[in-house]
Formats: C-alpha cells, sequence, structure tokens
C-alpha cells in the first residue's frame, strides 16, 4: 500500500466531475487500500477520488475508527435513492484545512453503490454516516463542502 498525496482547494481537479467506474479489476483493489491508508494517515473519516487527483466515483470513508470501532467503507458509483429529516453538523475537509462548515443536510439517506467486485449494494446511513457519504459523494461531483451556507451556532447548541 502505498500514502497518496491529498490534493488541496484551488486545484481544480476538486471541482470536475468524476467518470463513473466499469473495471473492477485488482487496480480498483489497490487504489481503494491506498486510499485507506492515506485516509487513515491524513488523520480523516472519509476521502474521495478526485482529493487524490484519481477521477473516478469511488470514495472510502470509516465514521468509527476514532473512538476505535473501524469499520472501512469502500463506495463504487454511489447514488443517493432517498433522503429525508434534517441534521445540521459542522464538516472539515481534507482538501480544505481549517476551513469547517457547519452544513444542514438530510440526516438518512438510501444508498445504491458497488463494491469492489461490481456487485450492487444498497443500504441506509443516518447520524454521522449519512454526513460522510453525502460530503463524499459531493466530491464526486465536484461540489464541495464550503459550496453550502455556513451556518451559526444556535444558542441551544452551544450550550449543550
Amino acid at each position: 500500500m502505498a500514502l497518496l498525496p491529498i490534493l488541496l482547494l484551488p486545484d481544480a481537479r476538486l471541482r470536475q466531475p468524476c467518470a463513473a467506474i466499469d473495471s473492477f479489476d485488482p487496480a480498483l483493489k489497490r487504489l481503494a487500500d491506498d486510499m485507506l491508508e492515506t485516509m487513515y494517515a491524513a488523520p480523516g473519516r472519509g476521502l474521495a477520488g478526485p482529493q487524490v487527483g484519481v477521477m473516478q466515483r469511488i470514495f472510502v470513508m470509516d465514521t468509527g475508527w476514532k473512538e476505535g470501532r473501524p469499520s472501512p467503507f469502500i463506495c463504487i458509483n454511489p447514488e443517493i435513492k432517498d433522503a429525508s429529516g434534517c441534521a445540521v453538523n459542522t464538516e472539515g475537509c481534507l482538501s480544505i484545512p481549517n476551513r469547517p462548515v457547519r452544513i444542514e443536510r438530510p440526516a438518512v439517506i438510501r444508498l445504491a453503490w458497488q463494491d469492489l467486485a461490481g456487485r450492487a449494494c444498497e443500504g441506509f446511513f443516518e447520524g454521522f454516516a449519512a454526513t460522510c457519504v453525502q460530503h463524499e459523494r459531493d466530491h464526486l461531483d465536484g461540489i464541495l463542502c464550503i459550496d453550502y451556507p455556513d451556518l451559526p451556532e444556535t444558542d441551544a447548541e452551544e450550550s449543550t
């Protein structure tokens, strides 16, 4: 495995939509492994193809590893099928260091994707995992967290 360089804004590749993946070969598995290693070393919770200069529809994430509950997830050609609820979270981005943004997104999503063998998968994500999936999937369309309105903290949030 190898650490990959993470692109930083204003690199133009971060604003470009990515191509679908149609080749599920050992090179894709190596890429996913390298992306996970890079994400953990950063240290982040998600990393999308364009953030490492790969203009393909792939992202990796692990929302539990920092709390000692690792659960690496590799997502290829993701498509959000349904979304509900509303949640506001502070999001950071490895490609935009030190610029957290408070964003409102759906709280629950139903996602379709392919695994490393090209098999169709579908599942529900909620809470922080839903936020992370949406953040990483946005990268595949050239959308960054700073493109959303940065919401102010409310008095209720500040006191919790």
